[in-house]
């Protein structure tokens, strides 16, 4: 009987246990920290940087990926239909704030051979349409301007939902696509030994937004 009452025991303290760390959708309230789902939201919208980012891959040697990231960027869109068809977004990344983990190839990257970063500080990206795809996938279509090349372009676009946090409205999607660097006058280029580039001239992008509801 006592090892019976020790077992009883040691279930229910279980039970109180996961029940205190377990959510109760009941309790939920708009004031609440913690992330509650909501629908979708029409309206205008800021990122939120600290929980956003744009990074770049390309390959180097044929053989591995260098990755990088721009540490300064801003952007901003608007809708109003609650499904986000309608959206219009703008998108800027200060050059000069790349980062590849690596003074003298970032300094590299901001020089003629590259950016110029000094001539054109800026790059911009400006939608044209932003349609759904089926589930939470959309196509990103616009404008993208690096150095003084504009070229349209469409990102693969995920809805990560939106959501309420400490009485904010968020709203979550992550963008990629692959652009030619050739094609925006990136065009340093070199062969290695075996005749493929050092650096590809495919690069892909991939931007993560967190957005706030103003």
């Amino acid at each position: 009987m006592k090892k019976y009452f020790t077992a009883s025991l040691a279930v229910a303290a279980i039970v109180v246990a996961t029940s205190a760390f377990t959510p109760s959708k009941e309790k939920a309230s708009p004031k609440d920290e913690t992330l509650v789902t909501m629908p979708d939201q029409a309206g205008k919208w800021v990122i939120d940087k600290a929980h956003s980012n744009v990074k770049f891959a390309i390959t180097h040697l044929v053989v591995s990926e260098v990755e990088g990231n721009f540490k300064m960027f801003d952007g901003s869109m608007e809708n109003t239909k609650g499904d986000f068809s309608d959206a219009k977004i703008n998108f800027t990344v200060d050059v000069n704030s790349i980062n590849t983990e690596n003074d003298m190839r970032d300094k590299h990257l901001k020089s003629d051979d590259f950016f110029n970063a000094e001539k054109f500080p800026a790059m911009q990206f400006q939608s044209t349409s932003f349609t759904p795809a089926g589930g939470n996938k959309y196509k990103l279509a616009g404008n993208l301007t690096i150095r003084d090349v504009t070229k349209p372009v469409v990102f693969d676009v995920t809805f990560g939902g939106t959501a309420l946090n400490m009485g904010k409205t968020k709203a979550g999607f992550k963008a990629k696509t692959t652009i030619n660097r050739f094609d925006y006058n990136l065009k340093w280029n070199k062969a290695t030994e075996a005749g493929g580039l050092v650096v590809s001239k495919e690069v892909e992008l991939v931007v993560n937004v967190e957005l706030n509801k103003v």
